[in-house]
């Protein structure tokens, strides 16, 4: 299995590093682990939380 880091899930989804945190924080997003003082992704739940956006199960989804 693939871990991301913070800042490549931030590259993946165009965005901040900082934004990416803070979906954390809020617990939107896709869900990371904490393997000492990082948050790893694990890939397979960058695609579950895909899956959902385009699903429409969260309310952050696909641009109309």
């Amino acid at each position: 299995m693939r871990y991301l880091t913070t800042t490549e899930v931030a590259e993946r989804y165009r965005t901040a590093e900082s934004t990416v945190r803070y979906w954390r924080h809020i617990q939107k997003g896709p869900r990371g682990i904490k393997v000492g003082k990082r948050v790893l992704y694990p890939e397979a739940e960058l695609l579950r939380y895909e899956r959902t956006l385009i699903d429409g199960q969260e309310e952050w989804g696909l641009a109309s």
